[in-house]
């Protein structure tokens, strides 16, 4: 299994042309205590880098956005029920959605475990 970051603080979990997204730790660690997320409904073709949904904490809402272009075949109902899964396991437990990528290539432009830890490093 491959994962992959973005800039905008979205990890992908990579199984074949399946993606599984969420947010990093970073991200939610930013926000703060999550307590609403908007999820997008199944069905949805999204392009790279559109908005797909809202994340919101006691602090701010924040956008997810679409790593990959692609269509949207699950999401998490267990997230809409228990938004703190996203603060107490983002990265597994705490997962947004599924999308079927229909265009893999654009995996090339998104950052590895170790090129995501230099770039949230830097303030």
């Amino acid at each position: 299994m491959t994962v992959k970051y973005t800039e905008d603080h979205e990890w992908l979990k990579i199984e074949g042309d399946i993606a599984t997204v969420g947010i990093t730790v970073h991200a939610q660690d930013a926000l703060g205590d999550v307590v609403f997320v908007d999820l997008p409904a199944v069905g949805n073709d999204y392009a790279q880098k559109e908005a797909a949904a809202v994340v919101e904490s006691v602090k701010a809402a924040a956008d997810v956005y679409m790593p990959v272009s692609g269509e949207v075949i699950e999401v998490n109902e267990a997230l809409r029920d228990n938004p703190s899964l996203a603060n107490s396991d983002p990265l597994a437990a705490g997962w947004f959605f599924k999308v079927r990528m229909s265009d893999p290539t654009q995996l090339d432009g998104l950052m590895d475990e170790a090129g995501y830890a230099a770039f949230s490093s830097h303030p």
